[in-house]
């Protein structure tokens, strides 16, 4: 369950709530499976799988909640295709190009009759919930389906507020800096062998690499003024490395062979829930180390509202 992406976000006015409570509230939109009339369905799952029945694991005040999505594919192009040539039939017919209202009443009923024949994607979509830093970090793969969950979690409560977690120095342009100036990095911090760079003014487009040597010359001489890093692989007190991305998510996300030694030796006796939770207590004291070092480096966390420089 080792968390490959990071959406963050800061937990505002949320009163103290007990892992019971919490439970309890998650009932109610536990997951079911997807019904053949539905497009997509998104509940609450226990962690450990078929493997357990707790919605709700916490381990020193760092809670896991997950969330399985299901959804139906339809391919655009089967649809588009059945679509047009349902269309056709009927502009034959009636001797006139169909209006765009009735092409759009042809979508949806074919979108209807291909549901039941469809196939079933699966996604599980993990919180990571620190009720002492009131820090929430999402581990999924773009940030519409961490908010998804999140609208989920607010559903679930009856109220949620949060906002991504907000720095004072814009990640792009710190990340220029860590790359132009060696000098600059922190001492926790490594550069690794991938970057994304986007034109300021958007003349050169995008350019990016992997496997490279971020302060050999000729790297440095593609790095010219007016080319901004949006990602950049990181690598963080030789613990976790991830690509960062210009908005805080953390992708990619490895973590160090010694952690990972360090949760194979620990005995688990064959108990698929206390390797969970083995797993989730040195995963976030690692991340949750990295992140509070990664934000020092970017200036320290700021109110959303603030400017950011």
């Amino acid at each position: 369950m080792w968390f490959k992406n990071v959406h963050l976000y800061r937990l505002h006015n949320m009163a103290a709530m007990s892992r019971e409570d919490l439970a309890d509230a998650l009932c109610d939109f536990v997951h079911r499976p997807v019904s053949s009339t539905e497009a997509r369905r998104l509940g609450w799952y226990p962690p450990a799988g078929r493997h357990g029945q707790q919605l709700v694991h916490e381990i020193q005040g760092h809670r896991l909640l997950t969330a399985l999505r299901q959804e139906h594919i339809l391919p655009a192009s089967v649809i588009r295709e059945e679509v047009e040539e349902r269309a056709a039939e009927r502009e034959a017919a009636e001797g006139h190009p169909l209006p765009r209202r009735e092409r759009q009443e042809i979508k949806e009923q074919v979108i209807e009759e291909f549901l039941p024949r469809a196939f079933t994607r699966t996604q599980r979509i993990d919180i990571w919930w620190d009720t002492d830093r009131a820090l929430i970090a999402v581990n999924a793969a773009s940030r519409t389906r961490a908010e998804d969950v999140l609208d989920l979690l607010r559903q679930s409560l009856g109220s949620l507020q949060v906002t991504p977690l907000a720095v004072r120095h814009l990640p792009s342009r710190t990340m220029t800096n860590w790359v132009h100036q060696p000098k600059i990095r922190p001492a926790w911090l490594r550069i690794g062998e991938k970057a994304v760079l986007e034109d300021s003014h958007g003349d050169d487009g995008k350019w990016s690499a992997s496997g490279i040597d971020i302060d050999a010359g000729d790297t440095q001489s593609v790095l010219a003024p007016g080319r901004q890093v949006t990602r950049l692989q990181i690598e963080i007190d030789e613990r976790v490395t991830a690509m960062l991305h210009d908005d805080l998510t953390l992708k990619s996300i490895r973590f160090a062979d010694a952690l990972l030694d360090e949760a194979s030796q620990v005995e688990d006796d064959d108990d698929p829930t206390l390797r969970l939770e083995t797993d989730f207590a040195l995963m976030t004291g690692a991340l949750r180390e990295c992140i509070e070092q990664l934000v020092d480096g970017l200036g320290g966390e700021v109110d959303p509202a603030a400017p950011t420089t």
